[in-house]
């Protein structure tokens, strides 16, 4: 009895110092890899990688040292229409310059309309995502290297908000917003042209996975006496010929629409530095789970409690 004792002993030391071991030396060892991908994209897997671009646009600046950020210019095009042409400037989460030419399809007219020197359009998705990554950076770097983790549910809650930021983050480049006609038309990015746009015409930007696109809708005005059942369209990414809407005193209607994208180099990049950083994430709790799922099924009983002290939840 006194030898299975002793050895029974012998187990639950064994259990409690390789629990500490991953709670402390191999949990802080990913929380570092994590951090450095997401401020930096040089994580121990990824020296000089494209990452790095890609994380550096997705990191708050920091103390103002930086230098201004430089401008890069993307020809649109698409290969369904040559109606319209131009060139977008990005500018860090901006639209800095818009040069676009569009060619009326009834007669032929071509028009061309640019950002106003003093104005620059923000790109609400490249701040959101970057604010979510923001908060990621806190959750991770608020657990220091001196922190100690007590349980395992402790982890698996860490890695659950630190993934939900990342997720969120993820899913405002791949899912643009869908906004109503009338939403579009009351937009300030309307108003960011000069010459003014005509009041037939109405355009959208927004990003979509790796390309930034632009979408230019015309439109007519109803006649009171038109026979046609006047339906409201709803929010949408993009809306079709035929699509109606009520803006001002007038009901109006979608006649044409040309949407027209460049790939930037750089979002694509950003998609894969949010996977691998999910992925790193992801492994970490896999680790933490299945430690637990392969040590307590063939523990001593005794020795389940003592894990269970240690996977219990705590909060933070």
């Amino acid at each position: 009895m006194a030898t299975v004792m002793a050895a029974t002993a012998a187990e639950r030391a064994v259990l409690e110092e390789e629990f500490r071991w991953l709670l402390h030396d191999e949990v802080h060892a990913v929380l570092r890899q994590l951090q450095d991908i997401l401020k930096a994209g040089v994580g121990e897997l990824y020296p000089n990688s494209p990452l790095q671009e890609a994380s550096l646009r997705f990191t708050l600046p920091g103390s103002g040292t930086e230098g201004p950020t430089k401008q890069e210019n993307f020809i649109l095009g698409s290969c369904g229409t040559d109606q319209v042409k131009g060139v977008l400037t990005l500018q860090g989460d901006a639209l800095s310059q818009a040069d676009v030419n569009l060619k009326m399809p009834r007669n032929n007219q071509l028009l061309h309309f640019a950002f106003r020197e003093d104005k620059q359009w923000k790109l609400q998705q490249i701040q959101d995502a970057r604010n979510h990554v923001s908060q990621a950076i806190y959750l991770l770097a608020n657990r220091e290297e001196s922190y100690q983790f007590r349980t395992g549910a402790e982890v698996l809650k860490l890695m659950d908000a630190v993934m939900l930021q990342l997720t969120r983050a993820r899913n405002r480049l791949t899912t643009p917003a869908t906004l109503t006609l009338p939403e579009i038309a009351a937009s300030g990015l309307t108003r960011m042209f000069a010459p003014a746009l005509p009041s037939d015409l109405l355009v959208n930007v927004y990003i979509s996975l790796n390309k930034l696109c632009l979408t230019v809708y015309q439109l007519h005005v109803l006649q009171p006496n038109s026979t046609k059942n006047f339906r409201p369209a709803g929010g949408a990414v993009l809306h079709s010929p035929g699509a109606m809407f009520e803006w001002g005193a007038q009901r109006l209607e979608v006649s044409h629409v040309h949407k027209v994208e460049c790939v930037i180099p750089w979002l694509n990049d950003a998609l894969v530095f949010f996977t691998v950083s999910l992925q790193l994430c992801q492994q970490l709790k896999d680790k933490v789970g299945t430690w637990g799922r392969s040590v307590v099924p063939s523990a001593h009983p005794k020795q389940i409690s003592v894990f269970s002290s240690y996977w219990s939840y705590r909060p933070f």
